[in-house]
């Protein structure tokens, strides 16, 4: 078999089409690279709101959803997944919405809840903070419901997103 030579014209049609193969592929694979760093905190904020709807429609009563949850771990993983220690999610709220991690994980998790006396409305906040590149700044996720009185639990419209992907 021999080979030959390329001509110019045959070596730059090559390159042209190699570059134009590498501008596409390229941002698509950041987009999917940061989308995916991204899913952490969307689906546990998901799984937490589901487990505290379904843990209010179970206590009808006007102090509705669990109570507040320190945020867990209690230190931000800076730039790294981290392996919580087994007590780390033993707190009753958490074990009530039976939310936990048994994999490594980038994100800490918090749940506040109050009464309001005076409205008789009662509110949930769901969140989560990362620190993705280990810089100290804080990306955080919130999501946010509530219980008005003689109504049914629901998640109040729209995720409060900050430093999406700081």
């Amino acid at each position: 078999m021999s080979w030959r030579s390329w001509s110019a014209v045959e070596l730059g049609a090559v390159i042209a089409v190699g570059g134009s193969l590498l501008a596409v592929t390229i941002p698509a694979f950041f987009r999917n690279l940061s989308a995916s760093k991204l899913s952490e905190p969307i689906e546990g904020l998901d799984r937490m709101v589901t487990s505290a709807l379904a843990y209010a429609e179970t206590h009808p009563q006007e102090i509705s959803f669990p109570p507040p949850a320190p945020l867990t771990p209690a230190q931000v993983p800076r730039g790294i997944r981290a392996l919580d220690p087994p007590e780390a999610w033993e707190h009753l709220t958490w074990k009530s919405l039976d939310f936990h991690f048994e994999e490594p994980h980038a994100f800490a998790f918090q749940f506040e809840s109050a009464f309001d006396t005076t409205t008789g409305v009662m509110h949930f906040v769901a969140r989560s903070h990362g620190d993705l590149d280990g810089d100290g700044a804080l990306s955080t996720f919130e999501v946010r419901g509530q219980r008005l009185p003689g109504q049914p639990p629901r998640i109040l419209p729209g995720m409060y997103v900050d430093r999406e992907v700081e």
